[in-house]
């Protein structure tokens, strides 16, 4: 699995939601923060206006998406004069609109877990705006899902969520594609994404700086600098990070011994591992597996 396919794999939690909605001019909604979630707007019909919290105005055409990263509060609505109601979008929404121009949009949200919250989110700015016109991939998700919320059928309920990860899959790997700067650049970078792939894929082996270095083909002190100044940290603070990381995900999804947890995460004791789970997340790995479950 590559990184950004893990990254997400371990963010999530709980099941995606997805809705489409039909609102007739004039109609503006309020949408609430809502922390450890990453919210997401895609415009099928008509035109309309993302208000963000911080941000300038994004007008929203056909076939645009747009990412709200941070699950930070915004107004989406038919113009920026239009008085906002506090709603969110569901199925059995009333349209709050007036008998003006249709606008039919498909929103949703993906739950993020907060401890695994990776710092590739970080690097993205309050809202991410894209256009299907020249992504013909991410066009084919928004048809697909679009297709399957408007005419269920059997199978909706494992196609939807399966959908929306091919979407945020698409959207992500849009914004690295055409950014230049922090995480974007680490995914594309020869040297660190290979330190990045090797740490990813082998989290027990006792990974040093030089030897990842080596791996990246480079010496030792050019390579940690580049990878802190593309990822925002040193190598191996990003590599305890992904070790406990993988271990809170073992925690939650088996019944595997914490011994064993510890082994897969390159710690030979118990009592090591357990020092530094703690110290990561503020308890103890068996209190946070039955808190958990």
């Amino acid at each position: 699995m590559d990184v950004l396919s893990e990254v997400l794999s371990v963010m999530r939690t709980g099941r995606p939601r997805s809705f489409v909605e039909t609102w007739h001019a004039p109609w503006a909604l309020r949408f609430p923060a809502v922390p450890g979630a990453v919210g997401f707007r895609v415009v099928v019909r008509g035109t309309c206006v993302v208000l963000p919290h911080r941000s300038a105005p994004v007008r929203l055409e056909p076939g645009d998406v747009v990412l709200l990263p941070h699950g930070e509060g915004h107004v989406l609505a038919d113009s920026p004069a239009s008085a906002a109601n506090a709603r969110p979008c569901s199925p059995t929404a009333v349209d709050p609109g007036g008998t003006g121009a249709v606008t039919v949009t498909l929103c949703g949200a993906y739950e993020l877990s907060p401890a695994g919250m990776h710092p590739l989110l970080r690097d993205l700015p309050e809202i991410v705006h894209l256009t299907t016109h020249d992504r013909p991939e991410l066009k084919a998700a928004v048809e697909l899902l679009t297709g399957e919320l408007t005419r269920p059928g059997l199978g909706t309920d494992g196609v939807i969520p399966a959908l929306l990860d091919t979407l945020l899959h698409y959207a992500l790997r849009a914004w690295v594609e055409t950014t230049e700067t922090g995480w974007a650049t680490a995914f594309t970078d020869p040297a660190v994404a290979a330190a990045l792939a090797a740490m990813h894929r082998e989290p027990a082996h006792p990974w040093t700086v030089a030897s990842l270095a080596a791996l990246a083909g480079m010496s030792r002190a050019p390579f940690a600098k580049r990878f802190t100044d593309l990822t925002g940290g040193p190598p191996l603070r990003y590599l305890t990070w992904w070790r406990m990381t993988t271990a809170a995900r073992l925690l939650r999804t088996t019944d595997a011994p914490l011994n064993t947890i510890a082994g897969k995460v390159g710690y030979h004791s118990e009592f090591a591992f357990a020092t530094a789970f703690k110290r990561h997340y503020g308890t103890p790995p068996g209190k946070y597996r039955r808190s958990d479950r």
